[in-house]
């Protein structure tokens, strides 16, 4: 007997748990299918940031409204998401400045809580940033990061609670269309029948939805992700800060730890195959990061110092996680390299998380292109896994 559901999600990564957990919960049959374990692709292995710096007005208002969800998410999901507010601090040169305060003014108006920042206020929010006067900043205090395994599973669990039934290890081979329809899907438990199929695979979704006929503008890039123990004298942890001028972002991790990825789109050219990509450790990599962390922030004096001390320390040890994550029109396969003591291992784990937003989803897929509007300012718009 064919399995019948209101909607069938591929994907378990927060987006797909999310959309199970809001469609479950208002009385729809929902079925998801995840071709590994819940949170093993992208939201796995990413940095976890929650901010709503964005030019565009659709997802600056989404990105407002996930935030509220992780304030009370015990409250709204039922479970734990481990949110950490911070503030987030954006940064740009000067010359960028008129692109800045334009962003800011948007999201001021859909009422998110963002200023400009003169230099001596980012002073006492960053203390040890060397900043001149080359830079422009904006600071949202509500924003930071959370628990991203924590998160997933927390709304895959909620999607079971409200009805959602969840399969793991079940790689869907195909969408079936009758007559340009969905009707359903293949996988290796059999047909299970639909008329509405959601696409939440990120890495996979241009290869899913080609099994629809569907062509979608999405392809994989491997960039990386630095761990940095904070040095003596500045353990205490900091905002998380896009900063445009050296083409970085960085925020706190438990135990001392910072986290440190590049917003350069040079890291779009290496493209790769999500299923098989070199998953090891590039030690360019993680002195570019450190260098370029050390050009501009005092917070981690002596990075320099500490990266090459570490790489040769006994008893030191390269932690590497690797993964994937999506952003429209590209995909970025994730790889983290830490330097960390053998000690530190338990303290240093993170991962990826999107933003819950799905309750949206209607207002969302009802979007036409024209709707859909270019950046106001590409260089002030902080691309985060």
């Amino acid at each position: 007997m064919l399995n019948l559901y209101d909607v069938i999600i591929i994907g378990g990564g927060i987006m797909g748990c999310s959309a199970a957990y809001e469609l479950a919960q208002r009385g729809l049959s929902v079925a998801l299918f995840e071709k590994r374990m819940i949170g093993e692709g992208p939201t796995g292995r990413s940095s976890a940031i929650i901010r709503q710096h964005y030019s565009n007005e659709l997802t600056a208002r989404m990105a407002l409204y996930s935030l509220r969800v992780f304030q009370d998410f015990e409250e709204q999901v039922g479970d734990q998401c481990g949110f950490t507010s911070t503030g987030f601090v954006a940064l740009v040169e000067e010359k960028d400045r008129a692109g800045l305060e334009a962003n800011v003014a948007l999201q001021r108006d859909l009422g998110i809580r963002t200023e400009l920042l003169s230099t001596e206020a980012l002073g006492e929010i960053l203390p040890r940033m060397e900043s001149g006067d080359l830079v422009a900043a904006a600071y949202e205090p509500d924003s930071g990061y959370a628990d991203p395994y924590l998160t997933v599973n927390a709304y895959a669990r909620a999607a079971r609670r409200a009805g959602a039934a969840i399969y793991q290890d079940t790689e869907v081979g195909r969408i079936h269309l009758e007559k340009g329809r969905v009707t359903g899907i293949d996988t290796q438990e059999g047909r299970f029948g639909t008329p509405v199929v959601l696409n939440c695979t990120g890495a996979w979704a241009a290869r899913v939805a080609a099994t629809a006929g569907v062509g979608l503008p999405i392809h994989s890039c491997r960039v990386q992700v630095a761990f940095f123990r904070r040095p003596a004298g500045h353990e205490a942890a900091h905002p998380v800060v896009g900063d445009f001028c050296n083409a970085i972002y960085f925020r706190s991790e438990t135990g001392n730890i910072t986290l440190v990825g590049l917003i350069d789109p040079a890291e779009e050219n290496a493209m790769v195959n999500p299923d098989d990509y070199d998953e090891r450790m590039d030690a360019d990599f993680v002195l570019d990061a450190g260098e370029r962390l050390n050009g501009g922030h005092r917070l981690l004096d002596g990075c320099r110092r500490m990266l090459h001390e570490m790489r040769f320390q006994p008893g030191s040890m390269m932690l590497q996680f690797a993964g994937r994550g999506v952003k429209i029109q590209r995909h970025h396969a994730f790889q983290s390299a830490a330097l960390i003591a053998p000690q530190d291992l338990a303290e240093c784990v993170t991962a990826d998380v999107g933003q819950p937003t799905n309750r949206l989803v209607g207002e969302t897929l009802a979007l036409q292109p024209q709707d859909v509007h270019p950046l106001a300012h590409p260089r002030v718009w902080m691309v985060v896994p």
